[in-house]
Formats: C-alpha cells, sequence, structure tokens
C-alpha cells in the first residue's frame, strides 16, 4: 500500500493519497475510524460497501466513489478477499475549494461523490481507472483536482477558522470557552457557527482531535504502551483513552489492533512529485 502526496498547489487542501491494494486477507469488517479529514475513496476494483454509516441514520450503501464528512463514530466497511482503491484525505478548506461543499453541509454523511460534483465526479473516476500503475493515478488525481481549484471559492468566518486551526495544532487541548473568549463571542454562538462549518461541535472535534493522535501513535508503534499514548494524546490517564476509543471506535484500543494490523502494517511513502503540474 501507497501514500504520496499531492502535488504543491494542492497541500493545505489535501493531505495525501493512500493507495491500497489487499489481496487474499480473510472476509473482515474494516472500522472507518473518526479523523480530522474529510474522506474520498475511489473504488478501482471491487466498489466499497459499507455495512454501517457513522450515522446511524443513513441506511447501508454500495459507492464506487464514496466522499464522506467529518464524524465522530466509525463507519462498518466490508472487505472482501481483493480491494483496490484510493483514498483522499481532505482538510476543511479543501472540500471547499475543490469541491465546492463545506463539512458542515456534508455532516456525517457518506455519500456518491457525483452528488457534490456531478459529471466531474465520473470522470475522475474514469481518469484513474485508465492508469495502471500507482504513479500515474496519483499523477492523474493531481491533474484533475488541480483543475478544479476555484479562483474564489466562498470563504468560512475567519473566527471558525481560527479555532478549527487552533484545536487542531494544539492536539485538541484547548477549552471551548478559552476558545470563544479569544475570537469574542459566547460560547452557544462559536458552538453554532462552529458546527455550522464543520459538522461537528467543537468539542466533539476536540475529542476527534486527540483521538486520532492516539490513533496515529499506535499505528507507528503498535506495541506502544496505553499509558504512554494516553499521556502524549492529551488524555488524562490509561481509563479515560479506553473510555474515549470505545466511544469513538466502538472498541479498545488493543482489539482494534488485532483486527487492524494487516491493513497498516505495509504502508510506504512514495516520492512526491517534482512540479506542481
Amino acid at each position: 500500500m501507497l501514500r504520496r502526496r499531492p502535488a504543491a498547489p494542492l497541500r493545505g487542501l489535501v493531505d495525501d493519497y493512500s493507495g491500497y491494494a489487499l489481496h487474499g486477507l480473510p472476509l473482515t469488517m474494516h472500522r472507518g475510524l473518526p479523523s480530522r479529514w474529510l474522506t474520498v475513496v475511489l473504488a478501482i476494483d471491487e466498489p466499497l460497501e459499507l455495512a454501517a454509516m457513522p450515522d446511524p441514520r443513513q441506511p447501508p450503501g454500495v459507492f464506487q466513489a464514496a466522499f464522506g464528512g467529518l464524524h465522530s463514530s466509525p463507519a462498518r466497511i466490508r472487505m472482501d478477499t481483493h480491494h483496490t482503491g484510493i483514498h483522499l484525505a481532505l482538510t476543511p478548506r479543501g472540500a471547499r475549494t475543490l469541491f465546492g461543499v463545506t463539512a458542515g453541509e456534508l455532516g456525517s454523511r457518506v455519500v456518491h461523490l457525483d452528488e457534490v460534483v456531478g459529471r466531474s465526479g465520473g470522470e475522475l473516476l474514469e481518469r484513474v481507472h485508465a492508469e495502471s500503475t500507482w504513479p500515474r493515478r496519483f499523477e492523474a488525481l493531481d491533474g484533475v483536482l488541480l483543475s478544479w481549484l476555484r479562483d474564489r471559492p466562498k470563504q468560512a468566518r475567519p473566527e471558525v477558522v481560527w479555532a478549527w486551526d487552533r484545536l487542531v495544532a494544539d492536539g485538541g487541548a484547548p477549552r471551548v470557552q478559552d476558545l470563544a473568549d479569544d475570537v469574542g463571542w459566547s460560547r452557544r454562538h462559536l458552538n453554532q457557527r462552529f458546527r455550522d462549518e464543520f459538522g461537528l461541535p467543537p468539542k466533539v472535534a476536540a475529542r476527534v482531535v486527540r483521538f486520532e493522535r492516539a490513533r496515529r501513535m499506535f499505528e507507528e508503534d503498535p506495541r506502544a504502551s496505553l499509558a504512554r499514548v494516553a499521556v502524549s494524546s492529551g488524555y488524562s490517564d490509561q481509563a479515560h483513552l479506553t473510555r474515549e476509543w470505545q466511544a469513538l471506535a466502538g472498541c479498545s484500543p488493543a482489539r482494534w489492533l488485532r483486527e487492524e494490523f494487516p491493513y497498516f502494517q505495509d504502508w510506504t511513502d512514495v516520492e512526491e512529485p517534482e512540479s506542481s503540474a
């Protein structure tokens, strides 16, 4: 499985492209975990089958190209023995600038990409399908997304952008009241504006950011102790970490590692593009 950063003009909008080719693994359920990224998944062979959505009000679905918002509960993805595709991690600003939709408008739903961008979604999928190697697929993504760059996208309120950036930069540590005081709003007004823009209230977004930091630590070192990860990720103690994993992932960290280790142990970062096009 391969990971590559996008072309330079797309950075800050797209974090990375992740290409996966899973073959010979047993039929199982994969957890799509909460994170600070919106996600686009382009299936290259078998479609993506979501047996359970992050928003329990949404029925299961099958997708050739899926677009998912920010969420605070896991998706359950049915994994057959053969799956190939590309996962794009988008910032909220990237969703606005490239796809013309806010995280708040999408909420915690997963939708077909063409519901957001129309026929352009099918054209993106066709460009990726036309290539047979990962470098060429990533180049195709760069080319299409660069053509989608909007010169003057509708801007979010600077106060909520600042609050989001502060939460992410400080690992979910800032108190909501402190954020509200810093932007000169009431806590209630910040909560409403923030949720309108990102689909999650700031307190929940902070929990997701903290959780993602812990998840990345486990990915880098699956043998890391719960106590060390808890302290490094901003949790009060190991019990706090475990409670949050049960709430956000639907399982304990130990169970998640047992289930998911085959999917992230073989990630390889590939060479970044030399030019912006």
